[in-house]
């Protein structure tokens, strides 16, 4: 072992399917430099287990830079590991200590079906955005930036919100299961904007039920997903769907309704 790097023990979940039975397996590095990112030193893992001829260890990931949400991994219990506002693949082997034991699993949800190990199929969620996570776009020529007057304390909710990376960390780390606070910021990033109220109602209606019918849960307020966000989206987010989806709810009620409730 080189001067300064660790001996690591990694406990990984190994599952070949769906429908598989998985476990735990247990791995050893010997040579893991704190400077290395925890998806590089899985990449180290892999060349190891492929040298001896045995299977590799299936991650997802893809741009390694914090910004695709695909990296999401439960690390000794916690989604994207120790490190508040970090993805996975920005957390450093340095938070972790020589001789430490690593429990490696993947998001853990009825709308995240295991593909193969520490790989989900988070399709859910694209579904969730197909139902009503767009504006209308007219045709012709590219408006000038500054058109379409926006208060700033709107614009900066509305890219607070628009940070959400769809990595699914408010699923995994959820007790519900609960997609709200990623439903939330897709609602609250469109309904603070002026471009984002021709869909208004029917994203609200359309997005929360497209959320029920994957089987997501409902919030009860333990803040879980707010901590473990890596984008820091926050539960106000949450709040404002609720609004949206009741205001909009009400547009649709029946007259008598209406009129019953003055």
């Amino acid at each position: 072992m080189s001067a300064g790097n660790m001996k690591l023990t990694l406990k990984i979940w190994r599952q070949s399917g769906l429908k598989e039975k998985g476990r735990l397996a247990a791995y050893v590095l010997d040579d893991v430099s704190p400077d290395q990112s925890f998806l590089e030193m899985l990449d180290d893992l892999n060349r190891l287990l492929v040298l001896k001829g045995e299977e590799p260890v299936v991650f997802e990931h893809d741009c390694r830079e914090g910004i695709c949400g695909c990296c999401g991994l439960m690390i000794n219990g916690q989604a994207h590991g120790p490190v508040r506002g970090t993805t996975v693949c920005q957390l450093h082997m340095r938070n972790f200590k020589n001789g430490d034991t690593i429990v490696i699993e993947p998001w853990r949800a009825k709308g995240f079906p295991v593909i193969k190990d520490l790989m989900v199929d988070r399709s859910a969620f694209d579904r969730i955005i197909e139902a009503g996570g767009y504006v209308s776009v007219n045709t012709g020529g590219v408006p000038d930036a500054n058109a379409i007057p926006i208060r700033k304390e709107n614009a900066d909710l509305a890219m607070d919100a628009a940070a959400c990376i769809g990595c699914g960390a408010c699923v995994a780390s959820c007790p519900n299961a609960s997609a709200m606070l990623f439903v939330g910021a897709k609602i609250s990033q469109y309904a603070l904007l002026p471009q984002g109220q021709v869909e208004r109602v029917a994203r609200a209606l359309n997005m929360v039920a497209a959320m029920d019918r994957e089987g997501f849960g409902n919030c009860s307020n333990v803040a879980e997903c707010e901590a473990s966000c890596p984008k820091l989206i926050t539960l106000s987010n949450i709040q404002r769907m609720y609004r949206e989806h009741v205001k909009a709810s009400w547009k649709f009620a029946p007259r008598e309704v209406r009129e019953a409730a003055g």
